[in-house]
């Protein structure tokens, strides 16, 4: 926050919203003034100079956007967040190309326009929130390459230090998309051999008659096709690190042969009869439960306890509070600079709505959306109506009045279906009879039912209020 009293100048037609404003923003320690209609705010605007501008589109002499005009052009350091009933997605570009910082739409949540004003008058202007979130990405990267600061990340770097000196081998586990390998790179580059090759190889996208020559190599002659002698990835990977992603996908042949690989350091290319020696360290990655994987006969014990020294497990995107809108922010920088576009920021409602969002595909989903959304914008802001992907149309859960998430994706392992179309029908029943203020009859007509079957209802599900 700045070092005197913020003030704010409060532009409303109503004067009960102007009174309550007051109130609400002079509990917060700001000094605030109001103005009734736009051409007093240009006046008071003229005659003083205000840290941040809450203004109304919509004002019965002139409009908002005149008075955010008026404002920039007496200082055009003042912030200036627009609020408005009548929203549209075209006005609040308008707005934000003019030079708002946000806009904000009635009927507002009293704590997020708080956090707004707060966060706008902290950062002042766009260059200074670049400036500052540049800073904050900074202050966020660990390893040169990953980006967070909540508990599950900040354990993970703490194991990094531990064990990047040793040599000992690393499973990493984690859902799609949450940056294992970005894991595997840190700890490599940090070892004493992060000037030795780093070697990729995907499990799952060798096909398997020719995942062993991959691996290991072949000779001459050893198969169709082998016009010569090829050196294996485990070769190329000699005195540094491999990473075995998506390792299990390994059919049980390779997983012999690998086990082998890693207990002797030695193997024979395909065809071959010379055992070649390495110096390799293996870091593994899965998105699997390796552990039922040994249990149900797909994966070998004796190969998976070889990999499993030290295990590390990455959380998903929707565990990690407050990553969301560090990732978003960074992702936004990158591809920007990438594009040649101006610092495209992403406005607190964005933020928000990311942030409620449960990411399935983590952060690689997240980067892709921030992606698309830097590529089609035609400002400086990303709204939520700027998201590419109408993430409040396409999600695939159901909350109930408990709190509980019913997602479609776990039917895969198994869900109570009476369960879930009881707290459904519950969370259903409740709302309408708030609506109707507790009349049955009424409620039933939201519901499209009978009364009688109302009745039923709410006799057969309890507790209804």
């Amino acid at each position: 926050m700045m070092n005197k009293t913020p003030s704010i100048l409060v532009v409303d037609d109503e004067t009960s919203m102007c009174e309550f404003l007051d109130v609400l923003l002079s509990k917060q320690g700001y000094k605030v003034s109001d103005a009734k209609n736009g051409k007093q705010a240009l006046k008071k605007i003229e005659k003083n100079d205000y840290d941040l501008v809450l203004s109304d589109i919509r004002l019965g002499d002139i409009t908002g956007l005149d008075v955010l005009r008026g404002a920039k052009k007496k200082n055009p350091n003042t912030v200036v967040i627009m609020i408005s009933a009548y929203s549209t997605t075209e006005i609040a570009v308008e707005a934000m190309n003019e030079g708002a910082y946000d806009f904000v739409p009635k009927p507002f949540d009293n704590n997020e326009l708080k956090h707004t004003i707060q966060r706008a008058l902290e950062l002042k202007t766009l260059d200074h929130e670049k400036e500052s979130t540049s800073s904050e990405l900074q202050s966020s990267i660990h390893f040169n390459r990953i980006i967070g600061k909540s508990p599950g990340m900040q354990a993970i770097y703490k194991r990094i230090e531990q064990i990047s000196p040793t040599k000992t081998n690393v499973l990493i586990t984690g859902e799609s998309g949450t940056g294992k390998e970005l894991i595997a790179r840190a700890i490599h580059e940090n070892s004493n051999r992060g000037d030795q090759p780093f070697v990729v190889v995907n499990c799952g996208g060798i096909p398997d008659t020719l995942i062993e020559s991959e691996f290991f190599g072949h000779v001459k002659g050893s198969f169709t096709g082998a016009v010569s002698d090829k050196k294996g990835l485990f070769e190329a990977a000699n005195h540094g690190t491999i990473f075995l992603d998506e390792i299990g996908e390994l059919t049980p042949i390779l997983q012999v042969k690998l086990l082998r690989a890693v207990q002797e350091t030695s193997f024979k290319p395909v065809g071959g009869t010379k055992e070649i020696d390495v110096d390799v360290r293996i870091i593994s990655a899965t998105n699997k439960k390796l552990e039922q994987e040994v249990i149900e006969g797909n994966f070998r014990e004796d190969l998976f306890f070889r990999l499993n020294v030290i295990p590390i497990k990455v959380p998903p995107l929707k565990d990690r509070k407050g990553d969301v809108e560090l990732l978003a922010k960074h992702f936004a920088e990158k591809y920007s600079q990438k594009m040649g576009k101006a610092f495209v920021k992403l406005s607190s409602y964005a933020i928000d709505f990311l942030n409620k969002y449960s990411f399935p595909g983590n952060v690689r989903e997240l980067e892709n959306l921030i992606e698309r959304s830097v590529a089609l914008s035609s400002t400086n802001i990303i709204l939520p109506e700027s998201l590419t992907i109408s993430m409040h149309k396409k999600r695939r859960w159901v909350e109930g009045i408990d709190g509980r998430r019913f997602d479609l994706n776990e039917v895969e392992q198994g869900v109570d279906l009476d369960e879930i179309i009881s707290t459904i029908e519950r969370a259903y029943l409740k709302k309408a009879m708030e609506l109707a203020g507790g009349n049955k009859s009424k409620a039933a007509d939201y519901l499209n039912l009978s009364l009688r079957s109302m009745r039923y209802r709410l006799d057969k599900i309890e507790p209804v209020d």
